[in-house]
């Protein structure tokens, strides 16, 4: 029979992977031993595998190349940066290595794009897309960066007031976007989104604001799908009455020449992930290129802004399974030390997956378990990935420990999770590390930060520790 963990994996997945592969029944990701990082570091702890930023960024950018030479398209491409999802200097850095943009959300973000100006890795034909809904602190932050000269930083107009507010912050002429309130998908309790301008009103508020306004220049529209892109009705729908509205505003602002398509490409979330990302790339190319002859206007450069799929892939988590709870004849709980909720929120909060695998034993026998986190929380917990329902995972024995890792955690999960702040419980952020390549391909590891301490939470609280 074939009852181990490796026969498990083999019968139901295409394995090995390109990133996943095993050497002595140990797991390695990119090439990274695991169990040799978890003997160095202990558990828990954090990864994040800087390659993986380049590579990703490298293959979206060629993949839009060659859509574009095939199509004869006549625009230029851009690949922004969204920052929201991490806004670490070691995943801006790694980033911008590849001739990149950046789309910000909020005022610190503009504090962060010219510190990477003053070390020059950002440079005044870079773009800064500016978006969100922007307070006064937002506004003189971008006025302050206009001002200074970056003349290619955009901020995206969220409603009919923002106008005003960037006139009266910055001095002389400036380039902005528009943001189209796209509507919802059904599973939502609303039909249009709460950013931006709707669909019907974009050319009136051109015409009346910004057509005769000598001080402003419109060169892009942004559209942007909350659940990101993908091959659905929804999604082409969506696109299809964005271009209509491009189409219409080109033939009256012979300014607007950007199309910023916002929502992000979906990263690998189990063994059997599944997503032709050339074949949705061509037909954006293809559906732009066709509406646009259509109406007999020139095709715009084309945004995107990818910030999942930038950072995703590279980062990484590892537990160490405590102990094994049997709650009942059915359900066994595999105790990590860790919380979710601290370390992993998305996957409780929206019930996002990730690609979750034992570090080692691999050659042991296989249960069907649940996996718990340390805190007092109901939600503490995690259930579901590629096997749909059940985890299974080598059986527990206390004599011989076992180390599970997720895969592809490397976005937003810092950010919800409050990095280096209070925690459910004051369970403490574990240590992370950063995992890079030296000038000879070698594999080489650094502490970006230890795990939090009693007197980190003494600070924070306001209590005086001695």
């Amino acid at each position: 029979m074939n009852t181990r963990y490796i026969d498990l994996i083999e019968q139901t997945f295409d394995f090995p992977q390109q990133e996943f592969q095993l050497s002595k029944s140990h797991l390695k990701f990119h090439d990274i031993d695991l169990m040799k990082l978890v003997e160095t570091y202990g558990t828990p702890l954090k990864f994040s595998y800087l390659p993986q930023i380049s590579n990703n960024i490298t293959k979206v950018k060629d993949w839009f190349s060659e859509s574009m030479t095939k199509h004869n398209y006549e625009g230029d491409y851009h690949y922004c940066y969204c920052t929201k999802s991490s806004h670490f200097k070691f995943v801006l850095e790694e980033a911008l290595k590849n001739k990149i943009h950046i789309e910000t959300s909020s005022a610190i973000d503009i504090d962060i794009v010219e510190e990477l100006k003053r070390s020059g890795k950002i440079s005044n034909d870079t773009f800064v897309l500016c978006n969100g809904f922007k307070r006064d602190q937002y506004i003189t932050n971008i006025g302050r960066l206009i001002n200074n000269g970056h003349s290619n930083c955009i901020p995206i107009v969220d409603n009919y007031e923002e106008l005003s507010l960037l006139s009266g912050s910055v001095r002389d002429s400036f380039k902005i976007g528009i943001r189209i309130a796209s509507e919802e998908e059904p599973k939502f309790e609303f039909y249009t989104s709460r950013l931006g301008i709707g669909y019907k009103n974009i050319v009136p508020f051109y015409k009346e604001y910004i057509q005769n306004n000598p001080k402003v220049d419109l060169k892009m529209l942004h559209f942007f799908i909350n659940t990101g892109i993908r091959d659905n009705a929804y999604y082409w729908n969506e696109l299809l009455k964005c271009l209509r509205v491009y189409t219409t505003l080109k033939k009256v602002c012979p300014t607007l020449d950007g199309l910023n398509i916002g929502g992000g490409f979906p990263i690998k979330n189990s063994l059997n992930f599944d997503f032709d990302y050339t074949y949705i790339i061509d037909e954006i190319i293809n559906q732009i290129q066709l509406t646009c002859d259509e109406e007999n206007v020139p095709v715009p450069d084309i945004f995107t802004e990818f910030g999942s799929f930038t950072v995703g892939e590279s980062g990484g988590s590892i537990f160490e399974v405590l102990y094994q709870k049997q709650q009942n004849d059915r359900e066994k709980w595999n105790m990590v030390n860790s919380s979710f909720i601290t370390t992993l929120p998305d996957s409780w909060a929206i019930n996002k997956r990730f690609i979750m695998l034992p570090i080692n034993r691999w050659e042991d026998p296989y249960e069907r378990v649940l996996l718990g986190g340390l805190t007092c929380d109901s939600d503490d917990y995690y259930n579901s990935e590629q096997h749909i329902n059940a985890i299974y995972l080598p059986k527990f024995d206390k004599t011989k420990p076992l180390y599970i890792g997720f895969f592809n955690t490397g976005a937003y999960q810092e950010n919800i999770g409050g990095f280096g702040g209070l925690q459910h419980c004051l369970i403490p952020n574990p240590k992370h590390i950063l995992i890079d390549l030296d000038e000879n391909g070698r594999i080489t590891t650094r502490l970006f930060r230890h795990q939090q301490t009693k007197e980190d939470f003494f600070k924070i609280l306001g209590y005086d520790y001695c």
